[in-house]
C-alpha cells in the first residue's frame, strides 16, 4: 500500500508508536522487522526484513513522509550491529525524501554529576555503550547539518510501562512480583531519585517529532513527570495500586556478575549500573513546547499493572 508512516522496530516503543499514529489519525503505517509479524490493529502493514541492508530499507520506505528508527538489538549486540541498522534507515530515509525519527536513550552523557540532565549536555559517556551512542547521534546529525535528510532526534531515560520486558529496571522483575506479594528486585540503590519514561509517552513524542515542523535538527528529552521520585517510592506507588505488598531489594553485585556469565544481557546490563548509583534526572520541560504531555507516575504506575495483569 501507499505509506506515510515506516516504522523500523516493533518492540514496546515501536507499538506504542503505532498506537501514537493511529490516534492521530494516521492510517498509512507500514511496521518493518525481521519476523514479518506484530501484534498491530487492523490495516498497519508489517514486512519481514533486515534493516541493515540498505537497499531493503529504501525499497520498504518508498515515498514514506517520515521514517522512524525504533531497533534495539540485543544488548551483546549493539557494536556489531547498532550503526548498521541506523545506517539502513538513514539511508533509506535520504532516499524517499522523508524526515527520520531516530530514538535514542542518555548514555551518551554518562554520569550526571549532581545537575540535571537537558539537551545542550555535552557528550561525556564513559561506557561502551554511551561511546556508540554519541557516535550515532553525531552521525544523524551531520547528515541533517549537510542538508541530506531532516532528522529529529527523541531521548527517552530508562523506561517503564505495558510491554516493558526484562531489560526494564521497572519491567518483568518488578510488575510480576508486585501482583504476587514478591520482593521486587532493582538495580543500584533504590533510594536514588532517577527519571523513568513511560512507553506510551515515548511513541506519542516521536509521533510529535515526525510531524512537528520545528522538530528538524535538534534533539528532544521525551515527556517526563517531572516528580523526582526514587525506584524505590515508584515500586511502592505499585504495591499499593495493586493491593499488595513486598519488599524493594538491589540485586548484589556478586549477582550480577555471576548471571553475566552465562547471560550477555545481564553481562552488558553491568557497565550500566551506575546509572541507578547516583541521582540521575532527565528534564523533558523542552518537548513540552511542542505540545508533548508526560503521563503522572501514579497512573503509568496503575496501567502498566494493567497490562501485566
Amino acid at each position: 500500500m501507499s505509506v506515510r508512516h515506516v516504522v523500523f522496530g516493533s518492540g514496546a516503543i515501536g507499538l506504542a508508536l503505532v498506537d501514537a499514529l493511529r490516534s492521530r489519525g494516521e492510517s498509512r503505517i507500514r511496521v518493518v522487522n525481521r519476523s514479518g509479524s506484530a501484534p498491530v490493529p487492523d490495516g498497519v502493514e508489517v514486512v519481514r526484513g533486515d534493516a541493515a541492508d540498505p537497499a531493503f530499507a529504501t525499497r520498504v520506505a518508498e515515498g514514506a513522509r517520515v521514517v522512524y528508527q525504533v531497533l534495539n538489538p540485543g544488548y551483546h549486540e549493539w557494536v556489531d550491529r547498532f550503526p548498521a541498522l541506523q545506517a539502513g534507515v538513514l539511508a533509506a530515509a535520504e532516499a524517499a525524501g522523508a524526515r527520520i525519527v531516530s530514538l535514542e536513550n542518555v548514555y551518551m552523557y554518562g554520569h550526571a554529576a549532581g545537575s540535571a540532565f537537558t539537551e545542550d549536555r555535552p557528550h561525556a559517556a564513559h561506557t561502551v555503550k554511551g561511546k556508540l551512542r554519541g557516535r550515532m547521534a553525531d552521525d544523524l546529525l551531520a547528515a541533517h547539518t549537510a542538508g541530506r535528510v531532516e532528522v529529529a532526534i527523541g531521548r527517552a531515560s530508562d523506561y517503564y510501562g505495558p510491554r516493558g520486558g526484562a531489560q526494564s529496571n521497572l519491567g518483568d522483575r518488578v510488575f510480576r512480583s508486585v501482583l504476587k506479594g514478591k520482593s521486587a528486585s532493582v538495580l543500584g540503590d533504590p533510594d536514588q531519585p532517577h527519571t523513568y519514561t513511560y512507553v506510551p509517552d515515548i511513541g506519542a513524542g516521536l509521533a510529535i517529532l515526525g510531524e512537528h515542523p520545528v522538530a528538524a535538527g535538534q534533539v528532544w528529552h521525551l515527556p517526563n513527570d517531572p516528580a523526582e521520585k526514587t525506584t524505590r517510592e515508584l515500586v511502592n506507588l505499585a504495591y499499593a495500586a495493586a493491593g499488595t505488598s513486598g519488599a524493594v531489594r538491589s540485586v548484589p553485585d556478586l549477582v550480577l556478575w555471576a548471571l553475566g556469565v552465562v547471560n550477555p544481557t545481564v553481562r552488558e546490563l553491568r557497565e550500566m549500573r551506575y546509572e541507578f548509583e547516583e541521582p540521575f534526572i532527565v528534564d523533558s520541560t523542552k518537548i513540552a513546547q511542542l505540545g508533548a504531555r508526560a503521563t503522572p507516575y501514579e497512573d503509568g504506575i496503575t496501567q502498566t499493572l494493567e497490562g501485566y495483569r
